[in-house]
């Protein structure tokens, strides 16, 4: 499959829907055969999630905020047999190593090792209230989301189930990882969004943001404390939002699906989520600027881009990369703030090149085992890294790769300073992203034969390995071919000595890590 081929991508993303809602239904059968007691204790809807499944449209199981839904169920039933098998067990303390050691790969994204592990280390002591109070914490969670991905469907619900009213812990504070506004609800599968009035907000300001939404055969509604707030109602037919209703902010209409910027993510002096708020308007009209500038410059990668990128949440926070979620696939947290207009470009199409790469390992194994060994150097980390972070970064920077390679020929060419200023760009920006084309073809080409040793050497990729391997090489090879048209200018800038730093960085990491040595020629 070429890199940039929009007709397998799509299959693929359907094929991708329907395993999800696969999973979904497992998940949903699981739950009612193995943890009867458990669903009971942790107040589990069980029917409910089951009828939700089938009245949620098909093209919602790609999107960030349902995949990402049906993910934490996914854990929670993990840990729930986790809870099962400590029940029972004999030696906690070989149980907590080998729990210690398994959380450390499968949560690596979630942060859950840090809720079962909080000390790091493999302590058996306490073990079974830790593993139950982060399954409390989840099926909250997910109860909740799922109250209001259709609140009719959550009232259908109950009067089926015969319920005079069905009382639904819940919590109004900032959410980081769906970056969701304090005092508010998030409604839907699509960003849009509810928000408490201000004596709603003053009480539960009050109280962490914890409070209770009540179902009952008239709509939905809010109690904090003693304060009972109506939020959705409907009657004789006619639904009705009683809190302030908001469709989520739209800065490109793509020809696939709307994409969507969300509130601010704010970070601390500790490069650690702070709050959430707001974003201005500046900043959705800078990401449609860019994303402008990209189908403008390189349609083949704005066709991957509309495709697998529906949502942006504003990131700030100084020293901080943008990043994105393996299972919240289509959402790019991008620093708008420290970042530049150039750096903006590079970020939207970063992101993408990971929800790219995830989508194709849904479908095909490329290396063997987990191979969680930290040996292969990263060019732009500069530490080493696992041979999975060495497989992201090399397809991704591939990716930035071509994008600087199109940048560099779309302002150099006629009319190029034109086009340059109108997407707000400087002359020393396309200096610069000519420098990063280089750049980028110097560290790909390096992680590019640690992978070759990891496949040849070491046997570690499969078939599809190697394949998505070859077509990086093969891509390279031509940005490669076409970047000699700008080298001796960027040589010659002020950028040169910076590329020559560069090169040496590489050949002196090679001689120190291997597992190439550094006289070996590029294949």
């Amino acid at each position: 499959m070429h890199l940039l081929d929009l007709h397998p991508l799509i299959a693929l993303q359907q094929e991708f829907r329907r395993s999800m809602r696969r999973l979904y239904a497992d998940l949903c059968r699981e739950l009612r055969a193995d943890f009867v007691d458990l669903s009971r204790e942790l107040k589990l809807p069980t029917s409910f999630f089951d009828r939700l499944r089938s009245e949620l449209p098909l093209e919602s199981y790609s999107t960030w905020k349902v995949v990402g839904w049906i993910e934490t169920l996914n854990d929670l039933l993990y840990l729930l047999d986790v809870c099962r098998q400590l029940e029972s067990e004999q030696d906690l303390r070989d149980f907590a190593s080998q729990l210690f050691e398994e959380c450390q790969e499968k949560f690596f994204e979630h942060g859950y090792f840090d809720d079962i592990f909080p000390n790091g280390r493999p302590q058996a002591r306490g073990l079974e209230k830790r593993v139950l109070v982060l399954c409390r914490r989840l099926a909250g969670e997910l109860t909740q989301e799922a109250l209001w991905f259709d609140p009719g469907l959550s009232v259908t619900w109950m009067r089926q189930q015969k319920l005079n009213r069905w009382d639904v812990s819940g919590n109004l504070k900032d959410h980081f990882e769906k970056a969701e506004l304090p005092g508010t609800i998030s409604t839907g599968v699509g960003g849009a969004w509810c928000q408490a009035p201000p004596d709603v907000q003053k009480v539960l300001s009050q109280t962490s943001g914890a409070m209770v939404f009540r179902v009952d055969s008239s709509g939905i509604r809010v109690k904090v404390g003693k304060r009972i707030s109506s939020v959705w109602s409907v009657g004789q037919g006619v639904a009705q939002w009683h809190w302030g209703c908001h469709a989520p902010a739209v800065a490109i209409q793509s020809n696939h699906e709307p994409v969507t910027i969300g509130p601010t993510l704010v970070y601390g002096k500790e490069r650690q989520p702070k709050r959430v708020r707001s974003t201005d308007q500046r900043q959705v009209a800078r990401i449609g600027c860019a994303w402008e500038t990209i189908r403008l410059a390189w349609p083949d990668g704005h066709g991957v881009l509309a495709l697998l990128t529906n949502r942006i949440i504003p990131l700030q926070a100084k020293g901080v990369v943008s990043f994105s979620y393996r299972h919240r696939p289509g959402l790019s947290f991008i620093n708008c703030f420290d970042r530049d207009n150039l750096d903006l470009i590079d970020d939207l199409i970063h992101e993408n090149s990971h929800h790219h790469l995830n989508l194709l390992l849904r479908k095909h194994v490329m290396y063997r085992g987990d191979h969680n060994q930290k040996i292969f150097y990263s060019p732009w980390r500069r530490t080493l890294r696992p041979l999975r972070g060495i497989l992201h970064a090399t397809f991704t920077f591939t990716m930035g790769a071509l994008l600087f390679q199109h940048l560099a020929l779309w302002g150099a060419g006629r009319h190029g300073s034109v086009r340059w200023k109108q997407a707000g760009l400087s002359r020393r920006d396309l200096q610069r992203a000519c420098f990063r084309c280089l750049e980028e073809v110097e560290s790909v080409r390096y992680s590019l034969l640690d992978l070759q040793y990891a496949d040849k050497s070491l046997g570690w990729l499969t078939s599809a390995g190697e394949h998505l391997v070859r077509e990086l090489l093969a891509a390279i090879t031509d940005v490669e071919r076409i970047s000699t048209q700008f080298r001796h200018d960027v040589e010659r800038s002020s950028f040169g000595p910076a590329l020559r730093r560069h090169i040496k960085e590489l050949q002196r990491a090679r001689h120190t890590y291997g597992p190439i040595h550094a006289s070996q020629s590029r294949s």
